[in-house]
């Protein structure tokens, strides 16, 4: 594959990142996602809590800004950054006070959906809902495809792998696209976001007068 990978810390770029090897190297290092993600729970978020035997203690809660919820006869409970099995056992620790082994299901209602974001060069940059297995290339269909000024060979990727690590990817489209090879198609995670850069000429485009290369010809007749 035609392409370049690198992990870069956010603000740095990878020269900046070698030049200052001795405070990087504090950081831990990153720690890639897996293709499939499990969604963990954040600020906004609201899910019901159903219990099999003790319906009474049934609810819906929503997450408050801090990262906590409060549950009925047990008070307030730090649930942000956990995944849906996370949270399930966490409900029944806290329930396991006061019911015997609590049987319990919690279905999201309202939650942050998938998405990534397209920008630079594309039709249409914005932010898009991330629906099922989508593809780089297929992701700049969705965002309207190259516009007259793109560079398809050197389309970025951000994936951000932990707190303090973004992986940046350089795809060479054009290439993949004329070998036919649709296997190098790197596969978008939620919260990837692509940038497509200007092509040279298009960074030039502002110099050239626009109404013909016949102003060219003229000029050289002096």
């Amino acid at each position: 594959m035609n392409a370049q990978t690198s992990a870069v810390s956010d603000g740095k770029d990878a020269t900046g990142a070698a030049a200052q090897s001795s405070s990087t190297a504090a950081l831990p290092a990153p720690q890639f996602q897996t293709r499939y993600p499990r969604y963990k729970i954040g600020s906004g978020d609201t899910f019901d809590v159903n219990f099999e035997l003790s319906p009474e203690f049934n609810q819906t809660v929503t997450v408050q800004p801090d990262g906590f919820i409060t549950l009925r006869s047990v008070g307030d409970v730090n649930v942000a950054g956990q995944t849906v099995p996370e949270l399930t056992q966490t409900l029944k620790q806290a329930y396991g006070k006061i019911l015997n082994d609590p049987l319990i299901v919690v279905m999201l209602k309202d939650f942050e959906k998938p998405y990534f974001i397209a920008d630079g060069q594309v039709g249409h940059p914005g932010r898009y809902d991330l629906r099922g297995d989508v593809t780089l290339a297929e992701a700049i269909a969705i965002a309207g495809g190259f516009t007259e000024a793109a560079k398809h060979s050197q389309v970025l990727l951000f994936r951000r792998v932990s707190d303090e690590w973004v992986e940046a990817k350089v795809v060479n489209i054009k290439q993949m696209l004329k070998n036919g090879n649709l296997h190098e198609d790197p596969h978008l995670h939620p919260g990837d976001m692509l940038v497509v850069p200007k092509n040279t000429l298009s960074k030039i485009q502002r110099y050239i007068p626009s109404s013909s290369m016949g102003a060219f010809t003229q000029f050289g007749k002096f």
